[in-house]
């Protein structure tokens, strides 16, 4: 019998046109913001409606925990997400996935705003509210190493901190939207009237925004860098070569890349923990320790927002000057210095301080978040890719972002002071420097060249005849 004939090399894939590269940072910005859009619409709605809607026969304060746990379910769903979207992301393709994370995601949040509550059906309501949400996790956990891959493997390598850190603006970007959406109906609509019907508007807008994310992610084309690897891998497999690949994302990526996912969560620390202190926790301190108004706290939340939006691309733009590390270093340490004066100005009253503290606290969190994408990109080889950058960043979230709000609340309660928090967020940014110090620069790698290591401390750079193996120049 005659062999089987061995699948040609594809030639390497043409730079990427700037107007295709901008239609592949909306795709996976749209992905990002619906992804944190749901997310504080979730928790708003946990806040206002959820308890008396879904709980109502629990005393108040009873409900409101219980609307809080539904949404910490959406946390623990993530890891899960992240193992099960980063196999098949890595088999199949990042696009493909994408559109898989739109559609759950989207569609559970669509269907929130259709959920029968407590009056109309019993205690199945808040059961089916707790499975949508885990839904929801389970998609997120997802979507995010799908959305800063297909644009890290896209786009021009010597901008690719820039690029990458587009779809990171979705988190801001959501929190503006989704606030915009509630504070619009909760000015236009009597209070009986939102809890009646009003509140399901901003959910089944997710079906919008599920549309336009669609048409944008189904008009582009797969990463060139994922094709190059595939057909490498399909070679290897006729030649009589198990591609690492092969073996299942868990144990191919703990075999090749340990060192790296433990870099990333450690990364994610202080990222993860003083976006929801900065963000969340604050409105509960502001409103408590100084007594000002939740609506002036949301508005010093929501002009933070808007500089953390613009600040990101610029922080993303100088890690590809910099490096990866200097600039992730720089907003560690920064977050870590800064929380103390974070207290001291909001103790001190008035809006004024609270704007500069969240402000400030926001832009040097931009710092971390900014260069993330590309940096863990660059740490993983291709066809693992996915898998190591969701584990790396969604195993952490549940340990970091999940009870970070809690844990404030828990250590306020007991010392009624900001000082034991801002020891908490000092503590995360000094894993996270220690563990951003345990990496290696990356700035520099070539994404279509990076092979697993074998030991997991230093991903492999494969000598190429070729300048360009992806259609990237090298940095």
């Amino acid at each position: 019998m005659p062999a089987a004939p061995v699948p040609a090399s594809p030639p390497p894939a043409a730079p990427t046109s700037p107007s295709h590269l901008r239609r592949i940072v909306a795709a996976s910005l749209i992905g990002t913001t619906i992804e944190w859009y749901d997310f504080f619409l979730y928790g708003s709605a946990a806040a206002l409606v959820f308890n008396k809607l879904f709980f109502p026969d629990s005393d108040p304060l009873v409900g409101t925990l219980l609307a809080f746990l539904t949404y910490a379910v959406g946390f623990a769903a993530r890891p899960l997400g992240a193992l099960v979207f980063g196999h098949y992301g890595d088999r199949l393709g990042r696009k493909k996935l994408l559109v898989l994370s739109l559609l759950l995601m989207g569609g559970a949040t669509f269907a929130i705003g259709l959920l029968p509550t407590h009056a109309t059906i019993g205690s199945a309501a808040p059961v089916l509210l707790t499975v949508l949400r885990l839904v929801q996790g389970f998609a997120l956990g997802g979507e995010w190493g799908g959305a800063v891959l297909l644009v890290s493997e896209h786009g021009d390598a010597r901008r690719r901190g820039f690029w990458a850190s587009w779809p990171q603006t979705g988190a801001p970007a959501g929190q503006l939207l989704a606030t915009g959406v509630l504070a619009l109906l909760t000015a236009v609509l009597s209070e009986s009237a939102f809890i009646s019907w009003g509140w399901r508007v901003p959910f089944l807008l997710s079906g919008v925004l599920v549309l336009v994310g669609l048409w944008i992610r189904l008009s582009v084309d797969e990463s060139p860098v994922f094709q190059q690897a595939l057909a490498s891998a399909e070679r290897a497999r006729a030649a009589g070569r198990a591609p690492a690949a092969e073996q299942t994302p868990l144990v191919a990526v703990m075999r090749h890349h340990w060192r790296d996912v433990l870099i990333a969560m450690g990364a994610r620390m202080a990222e993860n923990i003083s976006y929801y202190v900065i963000t969340a926790f604050i409105l509960v301190y502001a409103t408590e320790q100084t007594g000002l108004g939740r609506q002036q706290a949301l508005n010093a939340v929501l002009i933070g927002s808007a500089v953390h939006f613009a600040v990101i691309p610029l922080w993303g733009a100088l890690s590809d000057r910099l490096g990866r590390r200097p600039v992730y270093l720089m907003g560690a340490v920064g977050v870590g210095a800064w929380m103390f004066p974070f207290f001291w100005l909001i103790d001190g009253g008035g809006f004024g301080p609270l704007l500069l503290a969240v402000t400030v606290g926001l832009v040097l969190h931009g710092a971390m978040y900014a260069p993330q994408a590309a940096f863990f990109s660059e740490m993983f080889a291709t066809r693992m890719r996915y898998s190591g950058a969701s584990i790396g960043a969604q195993f952490s979230s549940v340990a970091a972002g999940a009870p970070a709000p809690l844990i404030a609340t828990a250590l306020l309660a007991e010392h009624d002071s900001g000082t034991p928090i801002a020891l908490y967020v000092m503590a995360a940014a000094l894993l996270t420097v220690i563990a951003v110090l345990c990496a290696r620069e990356t700035r520099h790698r070539d994404l279509a060249t990076i092979e697993p290591s074998g030991g997991g401390a230093e991903p492999t750079v494969s000598p190429s005849p070729e300048p360009v193996r992806d259609g990237l120049t090298a940095g």
